[in-house]
């Protein structure tokens, strides 16, 4: 269950971030036989299960590798290497007909401070499983 919130996090995050940041956009088929509602729902849904899977599996090598960057420049190297992650789902998802469109490695800078502050803020508002399994033993 955890899994599916983060998604949904993740989700919400990037589209909210596609509609306030230029160079940032999902790429959808508009056929004719969907709405273009569904069709934008379920491409950041398969976007956010991408993002998601690439911040689990490729992010924790990638903050090993680069620690000693993290205590230059005092935890900022973080936005490089969300930056980088975007890019990375950007790229994955280029290859379908399908995907995320970021422009550049700037606007994925500015892209990832704003998905780190709207994951943050979902974070803290929706339920987690964690938190309810904790309270109730108390």
């Amino acid at each position: 269950m955890s899994t599916v919130i983060k998604i949904l996090i993740n989700g919400i995050a990037l589209w909210l971030t596609s509609l306030w940041v230029s160079g940032v956009d999902f790429i959808t088929d508009h056929d004719l036989t969907t709405s273009p509602v569904l069709n934008t729902v379920i491409v950041v849904a398969i976007v956010a299960a991408v993002f998601t899977l690439v911040n689990a599996i490729v992010k924790p090598i990638v903050k090993v590798v680069s620690f000693l960057f993290y205590i230059l420049t005092l935890g900022l190297f973080f936005l490089v290497v969300n930056a980088l992650m975007l890019l990375l789902t950007s790229w994955i998802t280029g290859f379908t007909d399908y995907g995320l469109r970021v422009d550049g490695f700037w606007t994925a800078v500015l892209a990832a401070l704003i998905i780190s502050i709207i994951s943050l803020i979902l974070t803290v508002i929706l339920p987690d499983g964690k938190r309810r399994e904790r309270s109730r033993s108390r």
